[in-house]
């Protein structure tokens, strides 16, 4: 019974040094001394109640981050804006004019697939689309892989010029890049 209590204090302890490094991440992650203050104080405040349930004392740092970043985490939830629903914009997906769109932007990429001369092609539906690595396109093409990355490398820029105009139509997308996905 002894040791259980030595032990428990020795951890209280222990959290209550590590109030410093708390408050340094904290800062780091928001920037406003008063917050990470706050942070760093609800952090070992949970700490110490919940100082029980560390079965591991040699990662109560890695707990106690744990800790402040759910901390982080609430306080960014409750930061949260509200919006009203009638500012909301409702996606539609399967609307005629949704689909419509959606289809000739996929007409204007296999156009410039298309346009792409026949080894950039080969390299960019092998790597971006079929997610080869390029080591493995390098030995489906019988190529080298810096052959492989120097033509990926030229198709998709030229398919940026050629979709420049598809990315900046697109209004439901918050970043040009999103409309067009890569895979790797």
């Amino acid at each position: 019974m002894f040791d259980l209590v030595s032990l428990s204090s020795q951890i209280k302890k222990r959290i209550a040094e590590e109030r410093p490094r708390l408050y340094r991440m904290a800062y780091a992650w928001c920037c406003d001394p008063t917050l990470a203050d706050d942070l760093a104080q609800e952090a070992i405040s949970k700490g110490l109640q919940k100082a029980g349930q560390l079965r591991e004392a040699e990662r109560l740092q890695s707990w106690l981050y744990a800790i402040l970043h759910n901390c982080w985490r609430t306080h960014l939830r409750r930061q949260r804006p509200d919006q009203p629903l009638d500012e909301e914009a409702f996606p539609c997906d399967d609307c005629p004019e949704t689909v419509n769109q959606r289809q000739q932007v996929v007409d204007r990429v296999r156009a410039a697939i298309k346009a792409l001369p026949l080894g950039q092609r080969e390299v960019i539906t092998l790597v971006d689309l079929n997610g080869f690595a390029y080591a493995e396109v390098a030995r489906i093409l019988d190529i080298p892989i810096g052959t492989v990355m120097s033509r990926l490398s030229r198709a998709r820029q030229a398919l940026l010029v050629a979709l420049a105009d598809v990315q900046q139509q697109s209004p439901q997308t918050s970043s040009p890049r999103a409309s067009l996905r890569r895979v790797k």
